[in-house]
Formats: C-alpha cells, structure tokens, sequence
C-alpha cells in the first residue's frame, strides 16, 4: 500500500505515527496511507518565505505566467495517471475525474494568458493618477505590490486537482508562494499532480509546497504578510478566523464554504418547451456530476405552482434512470459519495429533510451493500411551508429539495442566508429584471440559463474568468475572477508625492 509523502523544503518526506487509510469509495479497498505527524510546519513556512518569494517577486507577471503554463503542460502529461486516481480513489466517473483534471489544466493556461497579457511589469497600478493639491506636481497613485508572506491554502475533499490550481495559479501569477493543504481523504490525486509538477521542474524551489495529512498547527503559525484561504465547513471557517494570531496579526483569511444553490423557473415557462428541457437537464447534471459534491450543486429547485405536478413527474423518471455504481465501469453514471464520514452525513442530512417533507425520489439508505453509495434523492415541499432543514443546511450529496414559488421566489432564496450560484430560467424580461435584482445581492455569481447558449457549461461550472465566492454562509469570500483574484495576494500601497518620481516608479507596472 502506498504511503503518500509531501513535499516540503524541497524534498519529499513521510510523516510518522498514526495515519489515515485512503479508500477505494466503490469497494472500500484500501488504497494509500497519509501522515503529517513529525514534518517540520515552521520550517516550511520559512523556506517559502525565504527562498519561493524572492524568486518569484524577481520575475514578471509575463514570466509567472510562464511557469503556469509549464505546470499546465505537466498535468498534461500526467493526466491519465490522474484521472485514473479520479476514478479510485474520489469515486468519478471518467467524465466526472475530467471535469476536476481538465478544470485545473484549464485554469492554469487561463492564468497563463493573463500573465503573459500584463507584460514585464512586476506589480499593478491600481487607478489613474491623482493630482492632491494646487501644484500639478504634487501627485498621488495608488499601486498594488505582492505581500512578503506565504499563501496557506486548505482544499476540500471534491476537487482534489482544480482546488489546488484553482488558489495556487493567481498567488504565483501575484508573486506569493503557496503552501497547499488538500483534504485527506483524496489526497493520492494531489500528490500525483504536485509530483508531475516537481519532476518537471518548472518552478523555483519554495514557490510550491504540498502538506498531505492533517494540518495540525499551520494555520496557528500565520504571520502579517501571510494569507490563509481555505474551502471547506463552514463552521471551520469561524474558527479559522478565530485563532488569535489571525486576530493579532489581521492575516487575510478567505474562505469558501456552505452553500443552498437555488434553481429558479419562471412562471412563464411551459412544459416541453426548450426552457424547461434545459432547467431539467441542468438540475439533474448538477445533482448527480461527482455524486452531487460539488460546492456549486443545485440544492432548491424553485418552481411556479402550477408546474410543480409536471416537474416532479419528469425529474423522479430522469432521476430514477441514472444507474448507479463502481465508476470503473463506463456505463456508470454516477459513483459513491467519497469516505463514509460523507455517507454519514448525507444519510443524516436526508433523514432532516424527510421529517418535515415528502421524499419522492431515493432511498433513505446507503444504496449497495459495498462502497458509500447514496441514490439521488428529491424532497418535496407544499407551497409556504417553513421548509427549516432545507434552508438552513447543505447536504452534500445527490438531494435537492422542491420547492414550490407563487411567482416571487426571491424570499425563499434569501432564506439560504448566501450562496455561491443562482441560476434562473426564464424569458420574461420584466421577471427577470425583478428577481435578479431581489437574488443578487445572496449570491457571488448568477446563470442566466437559455437554451440558445451553445454548449452551455451549466451553474455548476466554475470559469477561471469569473469570480466564485459568495456572501453569507457561503464564506463571505471571492476566488478566480480573471485579474481579481490577484488583490488578494497583492497589497494596495498609496504612493504620494513629486509626480515626475511617481511616473517613474509606474513605468515598471501593469495598468
């Protein structure tokens, strides 16, 4: 059985003690073993510091993006091997273990481009110029230049690939150098892919580390100029931003966390029409695409009164034909939940729904006898009902709950209190105007879904282009967004003085 090591200091090492079993989630076979235990954090903290940010510093944001696009070409070459561990050891189907791979491939060459588009400049002018009093010379600008710390970066469970490049692409475009934590329980993908990248040799020693096991103290160890962004509970998110050296030190924290994604129907859309075929489609992709665990998954599907009837009849019968199974088979549409702590909670999750709703699609059991399979489950509510369990807890798996609207389903998305996507499905422009008004201000990003779009992504797609994130429960915090997602990782500096000064030092930035 393998024994995952990181790779710290510039070299790869083993923790010692009690380790965590890395599953097969189909069979249950043991797979790999990891342990964190007697690996020197400090250490590694300060190798990045001392040595992965000078390096990168010196470069410019053309030559960061360089490097992104040689990890890229790396993955490339190591992609079978990894969709390969997809399927083992994260429990996806060959498309799902794509959609993750080809997500962080993806999103390093998106990084690439726009590093090569910001040129030799080694920082970013923030603004124009100002002038600040009666002489023209006496001039201020504001400009945004990489912090001298590390980025700490603690990654879920369900997208082992695209979470790491997704956070590690825009703090090395930015000059920061990343420590990366990935979850445990699907750590064998992580490590292969930080392997591909280290045998590569594509970047300057201490740019990019990789901690596999738990992470113990390292948040703990956070200084001033260090960022900490993790994706995860949010209850561990309040606790992160609780640690006292956080507080002290005001270490930038992000975080991504719980999320009730809503699907909303228009009271206009008819049956059988190419609205409706397309909110079906998208509502059971995004319920079942990686056994539903997916921080963007829809979790309430929102829909008139009038079209409760026809809804539920078409998604039970499209539900009811995914088959289920050992993601090694190719005609298996759907795999297991990951470990099964995620069974657990998923079990208990559907178990709150069923008591204050109807369940008209699933089971309320583990769905075989070996591996943590779970059916896709729909929960139906009456039009008004308070709908507690639905509004107030993300289960991550395969269940959404229905819910239905009488033409105004604003009040019953704010209810989630924040989340990361919306998606709405209608044509009539005045309902439109009205419910992303009332939506938008819940949520980091709205879908406008129309079946004229070509090749439509869905809700459920993050894009490297767009931001992801959201208030609320689902963190409060912003990751990707093209250009955006480098303010997190730079810090904006107010430069005042004699303008012809000014200019000069401008001349080595990136408007």
């Amino acid at each position: 059985m393998q024994a995952l090591e990181s790779y710290l200091g510039g070299r790869w090492a083993g923790g010692r003690g009690a380790a965590h079993t890395l599953v097969n989630p189909a069979t249950e076979a043991p797979l790999a073993t990891a342990s964190s235990e007697g690996l020197d954090l400090a250490a590694a903290l300060e190798f990045a510091r001392a040595r992965g940010g000078p390096a990168l510093r010196a470069l410019s944001f053309a030559e960061r993006g360089a490097l992104l696009k040689a990890m890229a070409e790396a993955l490339q070459e190591a992609r079978d091997e990894l969709l390969a561990l997809g399927i083992a050891n994260c429990g996806n189907t060959r498309s799902d273990a794509k959609f993750d791979v080809d997500g962080a491939i993806g999103t390093l060459l998106a990084y690439a481009e726009l590093g090569e588009s910001l040129g030799a400049a080694r920082f970013l002018l923030d603004g124009e110029g100002l002038q600040l009093g009666r002489s023209p010379r006496f001039h201020g600008q504001h400009v945004a230049v990489p912090r001298h710390g590390v980025a700490v970066h603690v990654n879920a469970f369900n997208f082992p690939a695209w979470g790491l490049c997704e956070k590690a692409a825009p703090a090395l475009l930015a000059g920061m150098p990343v420590l990366s934590k990935p979850a445990t329980a699907t750590a064998m993908l992580a490590e292969r892919a930080m392997r591909a990248v280290v045998e590569a040799k594509v970047l300057p020693e201490g740019a990019l580390q990789l901690l596999v096991g738990a992470p113990r103290d390292l948040p703990a160890r956070l200084g001033a100029q260090d960022v900490l962004a993790f994706t995860g509970s949010g209850a561990t998110g309040e606790r992160l931003r609780a640690l006292p050296n956080v507080v002290r030190h005001a270490v930038r924290v992000n975080v991504e966390a719980d999320s009730l994604n809503a699907a909303l129907l228009g009271p206009e859309v008819e049956p059988r029409s190419d609205m409706y075929e397309l909110f079906l489609k998208d509502v059971v992709r995004d319920m079942t695409q990686k056994a539903g665990q997916k921080c963007t998954a829809i979790r309430r599907v929102l829909v008139p009164q009038a079209l409760l009837e026809a809804v539920r009849e078409d998604l039970v019968e499209l539900l009811g034909a995914v088959k289920l199974g050992d993601p090694a088979d190719e005609d298996v549409r759907m795999g297991p939940l990951t470990s099964e702590a995620q069974l657990g909670e998923v079990l208990e999750g559907a178990q709150r729904l069923g008591a204050e709703s109807r369940q008209v699609a699933g089971g309320a059991r583990r769905a075989l006898e070996r591996g943590y399979f779970f059916a896709p489950a729909l929960f139906e509510y009456g039009l008004g009902a308070e709908a507690n369990a639905a509004h107030e807890r993300e289960v991550f798996g395969p269940v959404a709950c229905l819910l239905p609207h009488d033409g105004d389903p604003s009040q019953i998305v704010a209810r989630g209190q924040g989340g990361l996507v919306c998606s709405i499905y209608s044509e009539d422009a005045a309902w439109l105007e009205r419910t992303v008004a009332q939506v938008a201000p819940w949520h980091g990003r709205l879908f406008l879904g129309h079946p004229k779009i070509e090749l439509s992504p869905g809700p459920g797609t993050v894009l490297p282009q767009l931001v992801h994130g959201g208030p609320g429960r689902a963190g409060g915090g912003e990751e990707l967004g093209g250009r955006r997602a480098l303010n997190f990782y730079l810090q904006r500096v107010a430069l005042e003085g004699s303008r012809p000064v000014l200019a000069a030092l401008a001349k080595g930035a990136a408007a």
